[in-house]
């Protein structure tokens, strides 16, 4: 088996090795714990199972505090694959869920259908009703059911934890730069490519507008510095996240990317964006010829940067 998605219920029992959590982005602390699972697994000449939750637990157990998410789930799933793990298990977070007990949370999960010889996980790891169990919960049950239990300190830069919040503060922020010290690789946007109203090409930077799905993060307004994926190769462009003050009323927020160099047309079309670097925040100039100004000069950076 390999590179394998599937609910719960799909998955055929045969032993295993497994992490568990949210993994929302995939950053370099959950690779620390994937990599500890794909050793251990082959170690025992087992698969290595990464389990995850659909929807974020916190919109059963707090719907008015849910995360803005820093990746979709298929993108959680491709970054779970190519991480190594021969299977990713999503758990379909419900009501009843959240209500099982720690014991009856393993039992469901990590014995009867995945049959854990060793269960790999953060030491801040909590589990069950109310998040009663944690690391030593899970050490006595693992006992019980026949399982080990290899808790991974959380990893941390500058004596900062690495941890998707945290991920999540600094795109917030525009700090594109921690975020993807953090993540191991560029912040990424991916989004269909939809009708605008054209200014951009009036005005001699034609862009497409990228709708991001609700829910997932997207960084502060500004222009960036980006990579494009067009025909699978990454390209030059500049990213500009916001309400567009010079030439709208700035209510809706857009976010638009200007592919440097190259004509190219995106409509309908899925788009990938990474994120290298922010040039400045989000400006009303006095005229649009101000605006083209500051564009064009945005373009000139990026060409820069991306050359150092």
């Amino acid at each position: 088996m390999s590179g394998v998605v599937l609910p719960l219920d799909e998955v055929e029992p045969a032993p295993s090795v497994v992490t568990i959590g949210n993994f929302d982005g995939v950053h370099r602390g959950h690779r620390l714990l994937l990599s500890r699972t794909v050793d251990g697994a082959l170690d025992r000449g087992v698969r290595s199972v990464a389990v995850t939750f659909d929807p974020h637990p916190a919109s059963i157990v707090r719907p008015d505090a849910v995360p803005l998410a820093l990746c979709s789930l298929d993108e959680r799933c491709r970054l779970l694959i190519d991480a190594g793990v021969d299977l990713v298990v999503i758990v379909s977070f419900t009501d009843a869920l959240s209500r099982l007990t720690p014991a009856e949370f393993v039992e469901a999960v990590l014995v009867d259908r995945l049959r854990a010889g060793r269960v790999i996980v953060g030491s801040n790891f909590r589990f069950g009703h109310r998040a009663a169990g944690d690391v030593v919960t899970l050490v006595e049950l693992g006992e019980l059911h026949g399982f080990d239990v290899e808790a991974v300190a959380v990893r941390h830069d500058d004596d900062q934890p690495i941890s998707s919040s945290a991920i999540r503060d600094a795109l917030l922020g525009g700090d594109v730069s921690r975020a993807a010290t953090a993540l191991g690789r560029l912040p990424r946007l991916i989004g269909e490519v939809v009708a605008g109203d054209g200014r951009g090409r009036t005005i001699g930077v034609p862009t497409a507008n990228v709708a991001i799905s609700d829910g997932l993060v997207v960084p502060a307004r500004g222009v960036y510095v980006a990579l494009a994926h067009v025909d699978d190769v990454a390209v030059p462009a500049v990213v500009n996240v916001g309400v567009r003050p010079t030439v709208t009323d700035g209510v809706e927020q857009t976010v638009e990317v200007h592919v440097i160099d190259r004509d190219v047309d995106l409509y309908g079309q899925p788009l990938t964006v990474d994120l290298v670097d922010r040039i400045r925040g989000e400006q009303r100039f006095d005229s649009v010829d101000d605006l083209v100004a500051a564009i064009r000069a945005d373009i000139d950076v990026a060409r820069e940067r991306l050359a150092g």
